[in-house]
């Protein structure tokens, strides 16, 4: 590259910025454009002769603003979609209604207290501040049985359902489970 060149880009910059502006909208995004575009093309520069450095940087920003604007409009569409299927799936209300039989199943096997910290805190959304003060327990006290009460039904999903817990049950078809004792 000729210093010919150099100061041919250089003597443009403001033009070349000022070209990406227009199109963009945003100073920011131009001035992002035409540094990563000096970037990219100053070795190819070489090859070209003094008067089509100019014109051909022009062609190499045009095609950048076009990249920039189809990978917006491709995250766009993306995110349009994301929204749309977030939208359209059943909402949580459902979600809960259906929750899976087995998990259900497992944790009236589990104690009595575990059992019922469970559906008061995990499906009915009872706080446990709360569910303390209505049992007569300390928050603490709670939060433990709580955590037992999880780590309990975890471990009967696993003992259930083998592997398919590890990955997430998607169908809760996995058949009838070994006898389940009370834990």
């Amino acid at each position: 590259m000729t210093a010919q060149q150099v100061a041919l880009l250089v003597d443009n910059h403001r033009a070349f910025l000022r070209f990406l502006e227009r199109r963009l909208g945003d100073r920011a995004a131009a001035e992002d454009v035409l540094q990563d575009a000096f970037a990219r093309n100053l070795e190819r520069i070489e090859a070209l002769p003094e008067e089509a450095v100019v014109p051909w940087f022009y062609r190499v920003l045009k095609n950048a603003v076009i990249d920039r604007v189809r990978r917006a409009q491709a995250s766009d569409r993306a995110l349009a979609a994301l929204a749309h299927e977030l939208t359209a799936d059943t909402p949580p209300e459902a979600w809960q209604r259906e929750i899976c039989a087995c998990v259900s199943r497992l944790a009236g096997a589990l104690k009595p207290e575990y059992a019922e910290a469970l559906q008061a805190i995990d499906v009915d959304g009872l706080a446990v501040k709360t569910f303390a003060a209505d049992r007569g327990l300390s928050a603490n006290a709670a939060g433990v049985r709580v955590f037992r009460a999880r780590q309990a039904l975890r471990q009967r999903v696993v003992e259930s359902c083998g592997t398919c817990a590890d990955h997430g049950c998607v169908d809760c078809s996995c058949g009838q489970p070994r006898k389940i004792a009370t834990v």
